[in-house]
C-alpha cells in the first residue's frame, strides 16, 4: 500500500526499525556511494569488512538509530543523537538515504514519522534539531516538508573532509504541529 501520492507517482510504505548485522549488503549499496556520502561525516566505504566495524560498533550500540525499510530491506539511516545534561532537551537528527530513492518522499517521511513519535518516547525532549550543509539543497527540503523550521545559518560551523562548512540550522519542536503521516 502507498503512503502518499506524489505527481502521480505514489511513495512506498515505509518502516524504521532496527539495524542487524544481516543487514550489511543493503548497508552497502548506500554506503558505497560518493554521492550519497558527500554532506556526511563518514567517508565513503570501500569494503565490505569496514561496513561490517562500522554496523557492529556504531550502528547497533547506537540510542537510536534505525533503518529507513522498504519491505524490510534498508534503503538508509535516520538516527537521533540525544544531549546530555543542560543539552538533554533537545537531540540531533541525522539521516542518510540511497541516492536511488531521492526524490520520492522517502527522506521526507520517515523524518515525519521520527518527530511524531520522538516526543513521546523521551518526554523530557523539548527540540529536535538538524544541521545541514548550506549547499546540500535535497535535505533542506526534506526537512521544511516535514514541518521544520529553518533558524539560520551559521557561517564557518563545521569542518568536513577538509574544507569549513555553513550550515544551516532547523528544529522541531515539541509543541509544534505533529506532520500528517
Amino acid at each position: 500500500m502507498a503512503a502518499e501520492a506524489r505527481g502521480g507517482e505514489e511513495t512506498p510504505e515505509i518502516t524504521l526499525r532496527k539495524f542487524d548485522l544481516s543487514d550489511i549488503d543493503d548497508f552497502m549499496v548506500w554506503a558505497t556511494d560518493d554521492l550519497v556520502s558527500r554532506f556526511c561525516s563518514w567517508d565513503t566505504y570501500t569494503s565490505r569488512e569496514a561496513g561490517l566495524a562500522y554496523l557492529r560498533n556504531t550502528v547497533l550500540p547506537h540510542p537510536w538509530l534505525r533503518a529507513i525499510c522498504i519491505d524490510d530491506r534498508p534503503v538508509g539511516a535516520i538516527s537521533l543523537i540525544p544531549g546530555a545534561g543542560s543539552d538533554a532537551c533537545r537531540a540531533e537528527l541525522g539521516y542518510v538515504l540511497a541516492s536511488g530513492c531521492w526524490g520520492k518522499g522517502i527522506g521526507t517521511r520517515a523524518v515525519k514519522m521520527v518527530v511524531s513519535r520522538v516526543f513521546d518516547e523521551w518526554s523530557h525532549l523539548e527540540r529536535v534539531e538538524a544541521l545541514v550543509d548550506v549547499g546540500n539543497y535535497g535535505s533542506q527540503r526534506v526537512l521544511e516538508k516535514a514541518g521544520f523550521t529553518r533558524e539560520g545559518v551559521l557561517r564557518k560551523y563545521s569542518m568536513l573532509k577538509g574544507r569549513m562548512r555553513d550550515m544551516v540550522m532547523y528544529s522541531f519542536l515539541s509543541t509544534d504541529s505533529v506532520p500528517e503521516l
